[in-house]
C-alpha cells in the first residue's frame, strides 16, 4: 500500500495564487489613485488592528492558563469555578460580549470605583474616560480566554504521568515541575491550535468597528460610506486582513517546524 503524502510536503501552490492574486491588487493599487487613496486611509488602521489582537491575545492566554491551571486543580470549588467561567464565555457570541462589556460591565465597573473613591475624596470617574478600545480588548480578553483555556488544559494533561513522577523523584517542587518539565513539552503540543486562534484573534479584532474604534473594519466602512466605492475599499480591507494572516500562518508553521526538529533532536 502506497503510504499517503504528509500535507506538509505538498508544493503551496495555494501561496502562489494568493501571491499572484495579491500582485493583481498591487499592481492596481499602483495605478488607480482610487485604490492608492484607499489604502493611505486604512492603513491607518493596521496600528490598532495589530495592538488590538496581541493585547487581548496575550491576556487570553495568561487568564486561559490560570483557567487551565484551576481546571486541573485538586479543589473542586476551583474546578467548577473555572468550569462556569469557560461555558459561560463559550455559549456567549463574542459580538453580543463586546457589547455587554462596552455599555454594561464597564459603566458598572466605573459606578464601582466611583463608589469607593468618593468617601475618600479622590476625583470621580466618568464613563467616557474607559476607552472605548480598552472595552474591545477586554472583551476579546474575555471571549477567547475560554477557549484558550480548553487548549491549555488538554495541553497539560497529554504531557506523560511518568515525566512527572519523575521529577518529583528529583525533588522538584510543584512550580518547578511545572515550569521545566510540564509546561515546556505542553507548549510544543498545542503551539498549532495556539497560533490558530492568534491568525482568529486577529481576524475577530474587525468586530471592534462595531464601538467605533479606528480599525482597518472601522475606517474601510468609514471611507466606503464616503467615496461610495465600495468594491474598492472592501478589496483592499480584505487584502490588508488576507496579508496579515497569512504572513502569520507562515511565520507560525515555521516555528512550529523547529520546535519539531528540536524534539527530535533532543529525542
Amino acid at each position: 500500500m502506497t503510504p499517503n503524502p504528509k500535507p506538509d510536503s505538498d508544493f503551496p501552490w495555494w501561496l502562489l495564487v494568493l501571491a499572484a492574486i495579491g500582485a493583481v491588487l498591487f499592481v492596481q493599487v499602483l495605478r488607480s489613485p482610487v485604490y492608492s487613496a484607499a489604502l493611505a486611509l486604512l492603513a491607518k488602521g493596521i496600528v490598532i488592528t495589530v495592538l488590538v489582537a496581541i493585547i487581548a491575545y496575550v491576556g487570553a492566554c495568561l487568564i486561559g492558563l490560570g483557567l487551565a491551571v484551576m481546571g486541573l486543580s485538586k479543589s473542586v470549588v476551583l474546578r467548577q469555578v473555572a468550569r462556569l467561567y469557560i461555558e459561560v464565555m463559550r455559549g456567549i457570541p463574542i459580538i453580543v460580549l463586546l457589547l455587554y462589556v462596552a455599555f454594561v460591565m464597564a459603566p458598572g465597573l466605573v459606578a464601582l470605583v466611583n463608589w469607593v473613591a468618593e468617601p475618600m475624596g479622590l476625583p470621580l470617574w466618568k464613563v467616557r474616560d474607559f476607552p472605548l478600545i480598552a472595552r474591545a480588548v477586554i472583551a476579546l480578553m474575555l471571549a477567547y480566554s475560554a477557549f484558550l483555556a480548553e487548549i491549555f488544559r488538554a495541553g497539560l494533561q497529554a504531557v506523560d504521568v511518568g515525566q512527572i513522577e519523575a521529577s518529583k523523584s528529583l525533588g522538584l517542587n510543584r512550580w518547578q515541575r511545572f515550569r521545566h518539565i510540564v509546561f515546556p513539552q505542553a507548549f510544543r503540543m498545542i503551539l498549532p491550535p495556539l497560533g490558530n486562534d492568534f491568525v482568529a484573534m486577529v481576524k475577530d479584532s474587525s468586530l471592534v468597528s462595531v464601538l467605533g474604534v479606528s480599525d482597518i473594519t472601522q475606517l474601510a466602512k468609514v471611507t466606503a460610506a464616503g467615496n461610495f466605492r465600495y468594491f474598492e475599499t472592501y478589496n483592499i480591507a480584505a487584502l490588508l486582513y488576507l496579508t496579515m494572516t497569512i504572513g502569520l500562518s507562515l511565520i507560525l508553521r515555521q516555528i512550529e517546524r523547529r520546535l519539531h526538529q528540536r524534539g527530535r533532536q533532543g529525542a
